[in-house]
């Protein structure tokens, strides 16, 4: 069986990079959508009208004469259970304010990043965090937490929900020239200027004959390749590698080490050696430009020996992800609904009409002479019977009374239920006058949250181990 050469071996990994991130695309599109949802935009779902015409919920409300009208119930929960969280479940050691791991939650404020992370969690389902070792020019190395857009990043199939069978992962960059050139140079002044005219002769030919030689010239994988306001788009993948190595036993220092087998002749001849054959994983990252060219790699430069991300997929199940506010989307667009048909009735509905005979206008009277005394407080209205009996008579329909305050409040209470957002949990004034009865709805419903919360807390243990074992050696 042929070897294949190091340049396929480059391309296979920036294809299976490409094929992961068009993979995520309903993942994205769900996220959208959930986005959507919570920031108010609530009527841009498409559906079809009685002629088969194709238009956002919104047009179609407005066709039929009716009003958008949004109570974002969404927007509100999220913010509460994100405010719950800065209040019970962010805490600081007083005792050791000086530790290093609190210097590296002040420097990359992590509270403030936790809880954007957290309203992401709600949103998409996914929380990203990268943790890894920065430092500016003249400075020292110190530790950097970042939050991960989840349209930047892409990973291979996982179906434990602690990644632990995650053998590929990575993330698209935006870069300035500086910044990249920082970033895969590694201070080597011939090798920035090689990459300086990667991105400046004729990339953008380059780049697409490359992904049709690829197979990924598709218009759907557009995001993938091209960067946004000018900037060059860089491509890191890190991967799970199997590699030979021997396993060395120095007995007369006391130490363990692994070695590449290709080095195995270098113990033959030192006898306080004992060697032995062995199969070791390592991620391996590399640095691709959108024209295929391999930019930079290297192994994992640190001690836990794993790539820079820490990700928590909600609940991946089967693999799948399904975010908090998916969950609560047909009850918000009911309560839409609703309120929107209520005004709709509320408008339409006759509301101090008067009925005024023509026959009875006194004589002299215009209609303006009518109107204008109908309307002011303690007018005097006289008619003229003398043509029939008829009379002024005022017209005030109730045409709101068709349940739909009952439907609103059932909505409302569904809302509660699916979401496990009570009243309670929110702080309202409680319906009851038992203190107890107000505790035990507060604990429950934080009893009907806790999974969220406590999966949250897993993501932030996991980031918290990586960021001790880089602290380290910072």
């Amino acid at each position: 069986m042929k070897t294949p050469t190091t340049n396929e071996q480059h391309k296979r990994v920036l294809h299976a990079a490409y094929q992961a991130w068009m993979n995520a695309a309903g993942l994205r599109q769900a996220r959208l959508r959930n986005k959507r949802f919570t920031y108010g935009d609530q009527w841009g779902d498409l559906v079809k009208d009685y002629q088969g015409r194709v238009m956002t919920e919104g047009e179609h409300l407005a066709s039929q004469g009716c009003e958008r009208i949004t109570n974002n119930l969404i927007r509100q929960l999220v913010k509460t259970i994100v405010g719950r969280f800065r209040c019970q479940y962010i805490k600081h050691d007083e005792d050791d304010a000086k530790s290093m791991m609190n210097s590296v939650r002040a420097d990359n404020e992590l509270d403030e990043l936790d809880s954007r992370a957290l309203e992401e969690f709600l949103i998409s389902g996914c929380c990203i965090q990268r943790v890894d070792l920065h430092h500016e020019p003249g400075e020292s190395e110190r530790v950097r937490v970042d939050n991960v857009n989840v349209n930047q990043l892409f990973a291979g199939t996982m179906n434990d929900t602690r990644a632990l069978d995650c053998e590929l992962i990575g993330q698209l960059h935006d870069l300035n020239i500086a910044q990249l050139l920082r970033r895969v140079a590694g201070g080597n002044q011939r090798k920035a200027a090689w990459v300086r005219r990667l991105y400046t002769d004729g990339a953008e030919s380059r780049m697409t004959d490359f992904t049709t030689r690829l197979g990924a010239d598709s218009q759907l994988g557009t995001g993938f390749w091209h960067a946004h306001d000018g900037k060059c788009r860089a491509i890191e993948v890190w991967t799970l590698e199997s590699r030979e190595v021997v396993v060395c036993h120095n007995r007369r220092e006391g130490t363990l080490s692994l070695e590449p087998a290709s080095l195995a002749h270098r113990f033959k001849n030192r006898p306080e050696v004992t060697t032995r054959w062995d199969i070791a994983t390592v991620w391996h990252c590399r640095w691709f430009s959108p024209m295929g060219d391999l930019l930079c790699e290297y192994d994992s430069p640190w001690p836990h020996g794993s790539h820079p991300f820490v990700i928590k997929l909600y609940p991946l199940t089967d693999g799948e992800v399904h975010a908090v506010v998916e969950d609560i989307i047909d009850t918000q667009k009911h309560v839409n609904r609703m309120i929107s048909l209520l005004d709709q009735v509320m408008r339409s509905s006759a509301k101090g009409v008067l009925l005024f005979p023509e026959t009875a206008l006194p004589d002299g009277w215009t209609w303006e002479d009518a109107r204008r005394c109908w309307s002011s407080a303690n007018g005097l209205l006289p008619y003229n019977p003398r043509y029939s009996e008829a009379k002024p008579e005022q017209v005030s329909a109730n045409g709101t009374n068709i349940g739909a305050y009952q439907m609103i409040e059932l909505q409302m209470k569904l809302f509660e239920e699916i979401s496990g957002v009570s009243g309670a949990l929110q702080g309202k004034d409680p319906t009851f006058k038992s203190a107890n009865v107000y505790q035990l709805q507060s604990e429950n419903a934080n009893i009907a949250l806790s999974d969220v919360y406590d999966t949250f807390e897993a993501f932030r243990r996991q980031r918290d181990r990586k960021i001790q074992a880089l602290v380290s050696i910072s």
